[in-house]
């Protein structure tokens, strides 16, 4: 019997940033069956991380943000100006939204269209949530060919979400919380979302990296107690907590160091600055350092004596999550979403109160004063992850979503 030819899987990314999700995606593209599948991966954002996929699979980028409309909402909607005059405010967020229209998603779907119909594509996958891969989604209704769409989030239930939600033949959901958020917020048929947990290349993973480089980098000495708060540069990662609780732990903890581990998306920016301009003004310059990205992580994660994942929304499941729990590591995670399933409370790490910053710090306290807590949690941690995040389990239980849409 004749082997089939392979199908061409056409991959669109459209996050914010350099972050979780296109690292997973990364991992899903490199563990695809070659025989079964040709990958090629399109992202909205270029750099050298992004470029780097062009060694793993065929790659493609399309801007997707001519013009900051995102940056744009940021500064408008909390001001009050517009509310001034009746109606000013609908006018410019209609402005704004059909700037949007014309300046960036008519020219990413119209690049999108010619280059999915070039490839060839037999499906597409989108690797975000639908409302903002809408493009992705309507080049499969316009080709029609079947689509996924990866949902990594909490989600609002708003009416143009519902209609986003009604493009995609399937979802892929990260984890049982944002499935049932999907199910209860959106009414999507159950039957169509399959829970994937990601996976990512644990036999890759150096878990005997060297963690004294790290610290080296950053002047951190063997005496010292490092915290690393690891997530790109946005509010919602919890950044400001993390400050919180340094200045509640600044007295308790002799020789502290709480690290800000990421770097910082175009439009987060000011974010950054009023980051550092509130350790300046708080005194904070002797325990909180800002590293930037880091390409290497294990010796991030083998550097650290304890690592942090602070997001005050719900979060689906953390890369930093899945990663540090492979390493081994100390982990202290909000009691809500994606880290909540993943974690137990006092077996594979710590769990804290969701934007409650004495409850983050007295975990942290909690490590510090038992190493051996420390040490027989990531024990905990890394036998729990390797049953649960292997990247080949991963890939199979993708390409059996593939093979019900394709067969």
């Amino acid at each position: 019997m004749q082997t089939p030819p392979p199908k061409r899987i056409l991959y669109v990314e459209n996050g914010i940033g350099y972050g979780g999700a296109i690292i997973c995606l990364r991992h899903l593209v490199r563990n695809l069956d070659r025989q079964r599948y040709i990958p090629m991966v399109v992202t909205g954002r270029t750099g050298p991380h992004y470029k780097e996929i062009a060694q793993e699979a065929e790659w493609k980028h399309i801007p997707d943000r001519h013009i900051d409309i995102v940056g744009a909402h940021r500064n408008l909607d909390p001001a009050t100006w517009p509310d001034k005059i009746p109606g000013l405010r609908f006018v410019i967020n209609q402005i704004l939204a059909r700037t949007d229209d014309t300046a960036n998603f008519l020219p990413f779907f119209v690049r999108l269209l010619w280059t999915a119909k070039n490839f060839k594509a037999d499906l597409i996958h989108a690797n975000n949530e639908p409302l903002c891969n809408r493009a992705a989604l309507l080049v499969g209704k316009i080709l029609n060919i079947p689509t996924v769409c990866h949902v990594r989030g909490d989600q609002k239930g708003s009416r143009l979400m519902e209609w986003a939600y009604s493009l995609p033949d399937r979802l892929i959901s990260v984890s049982q919380w944002v499935a049932k958020s999907v199910r209860e917020k959106l009414q999507f048929p159950e039957d169509q979302i399959d829970v994937i947990y990601d996976g990512i290349e644990l036999e890759k993973l150096d878990i005997e990296a060297d963690g004294n480089v790290f610290r080296k980098d950053h002047d951190i000495t063997a005496n010292d107690f490092a915290v690393g708060l690891i997530g790109l540069l946005i509010p919602w990662k919890g950044q400001e907590m993390f400050l919180d609780a340094a200045k509640l732990l600044k007295e308790k903890i002799p020789h502290l160091k709480m690290l800000i581990i990421g770097g910082t998306p175009d439009e987060c920016q000011a974010y950054e600055a009023a980051l550092r301009q509130r350790v300046i003004d708080e005194q904070l310059g002797d325990i909180v350092v800002f590293t930037g990205h880091v390409a290497k992580m294990e010796p991030v994660y083998n550097g650290l004596d304890v690592i942090v994942s602070a997001s005050t929304s719900p979060e689906p499941l953390g890369t930093v999550v899945i990663e540090a729990l492979a390493m081994g590591r100390p982990l202290i995670g909000p009691n809500h979403g994606g880290a909540a399933e993943m974690m137990e409370h006092d077996k594979t790490g710590l769990l804290f109160t969701p934007k409650d910053a004495a409850s983050l710090a007295e975990q942290i306290e909690r490590y510090y004063k038992d190493s051996e807590l420390r040490t027989a949690l990531g024990k905990n941690a890394r036998q729990h992850a390797l049953k649960t995040f292997d990247v080949e389990t991963h890939a199979e239980k993708v390409q059996a979503v593939y093979d019900k849409l394709l067969n």
